[in-house]
């Protein structure tokens, strides 16, 4: 992956990460700056991975999917026009700004990776189409989950009354 892509899934990520944590911290009285910064970079983190994992994950259930895809070696990855939109979609991620909007957008971006993915492999659009929204809706399920489950973690509980 090449520096340009891995800056642009980052800020992507980064932008990801603030459009869900934001609206959260929001509603919270109290919450320390540095725990702010130290959640939002842990999250641009995770979700610049996932976004960098989505390619990689589309391309390899097309292999064991679909019975006539062959990459000959070659897997599916990034390029500076492919990963661009993400920053633009990733910045829609606000609640209350457009969750139709950023839907639209992350299925413009998927559009690309499966046209991208349909030419390295060999198989047509819709096949291709269809692993690469198995793989992001199998990496967002998955991100959701952790994400809930460190929520969860991070909820202060009121002390139970002693009898």
């Amino acid at each position: 992956m090449s520096p340009i892509v891995t800056v642009l899934l980052l800020f992507a990520g980064l932008s990801e990460a603030a459009g869900r944590l934001l609206p959260v911290v929001a509603r919270l009285s109290g919450a320390s700056r540095t725990r702010v910064v130290g959640l939002m970079l842990a999250g641009a983190i995770v979700d610049g991975a996932v976004f960098a994992l989505w390619p990689l994950t589309a391309w390899t259930l097309a292999e064991l999917v679909l019975p006539t895809a062959s990459a000959d070696g070659a897997a599916l990855g990034w390029t500076p026009s492919l990963a661009a939109p993400l920053l633009l979609a990733a910045v829609l991620a606000f609640p209350l700004l457009g969750p139709l909007l950023h839907l639209i957008l992350m299925v413009g971006v998927g559009a690309g990776l499966a046209t991208a993915l349909a030419r390295l492999v060999g198989v047509s659009w819709w096949d291709a189409a269809g692993c690469v929204a198995v793989a992001g809706i199998g990496l967002g399920v998955a991100v959701e989950g952790v994400r809930r489950l460190v929520a969860r973690l991070n909820t202060r509980r009121a002390p139970e009354p002693r009898t």
